[in-house]
């Protein structure tokens, strides 16, 4: 079974799905089409496109095709984690660092049905939110963790065991991973870091510090970020662009390397180098 997610807001009338669809089932590919963030407005999906709830077919998918941006995939991640299926992303987006096609090499779907791509194993991030000892919300991140504040500094102190990293006020800080290199931490001042590296990248959102700066740490390492003298101030936690969930004084959020990957399919067409320089000139 191959799972096709559209993100209706950027395929309109789904007209890209359709074509994808057609490509799989021609390779005698059975698919389903699960539209993603058509819960915000139904309308969206044509009447004449049937659509299945991903859960109702999970353990028989071998491969999801994402048709939208980087978003649409960090989406489509959530859904398959802790599941061994790669993803094919057609870019739909602004920029779509994570798709391995372009709208014009959809073709090449017919490929990957087939299995001719290779795997590109993308790190992840396992998180914890503490509150007085106790865990209050777990989650887990493709491209990164962000910790700020709404309108004001707030102070962050960040731990690598018993050891403290860096403390400042600031407007946040990002937990990132390298296949998050390229995003918010990249406009941050962080640094571009081959996605199939392993590394959890720190880095300070306008720090209130001269000498604040990006650490790229081993991903063996367990880290804690407290959020410090909020005092009325309100700050929030946003795992990969996701609505913020609102920090108290003494939050601690604990971050580690997550056991499960993100599989991305790679058609070969482009390196990640070549990607860069096209996006980011």
């Amino acid at each position: 079974m191959i799972a096709v997610f559209p993100n209706p807001f950027r395929d309109n009338g789904l007209e890209i799905t359709r074509q994808v669809v057609e490509l799989l089932r021609r390779e005698g590919a059975e698919t389903a089409v699960c539209p993603v963030f058509a819960e915000d407005a139904p309308e969206a999906i044509p009447a004449d496109v049937e659509t299945r709830p991903f859960e109702s077919f999970a353990d028989a998918c071998r491969l999801a095709v994402v048709i939208g941006g980087d978003g649409t995939i960090l989406a489509v991640a959530r859904k398959l984690y802790g599941r061994s299926v790669p993803i094919l992303g057609i870019n739909l987006g602004t920029k779509g660092f994570m798709c391995a096609l372009e709208p014009e090499d959809i073709a090449l779907t017919a490929q990957a049905a087939r299995g001719e791509f290779k795997i590109s194993r993308r790190m992840m991030l396992d998180l914890r939110l503490l509150r007085n000892g106790e865990c209050v919300y777990t989650d887990c991140a493709l491209n990164d963790a962000v910790l700020r504040g709404y309108v004001d500094c707030i102070q962050l102190t960040a731990w690598c065991g018993e050891t403290r990293i860096i403390s400042y006020s600031g407007d946040g800080m990002i937990l990132a991973t390298p296949t998050g290199s390229t995003g918010y931490s990249m406009s941050a001042g962080g640094p571009i870091v081959e996605p199939s590296a392993s590394n959890i990248i720190l880095s300070p959102i306008c720090a209130h510090m001269i000498g604040a700066r990006t650490f790229v740490l081993d991903p063996s390492r367990k880290l804690y970020v407290r959020a410090e003298r909020l005092h009325g101030r309100r700050a929030y936690l946003s795992v990969d662009g996701n609505a913020g969930i609102d920090l108290v004084n003494g939050d601690i959020l604990e971050v580690s390397r997550s056991e499960h990957h993100a599989l991305m399919a790679d058609m070969g067409l482009h390196s990640f180098f070549d990607i860069a320089y096209e996006k980011l000139t």
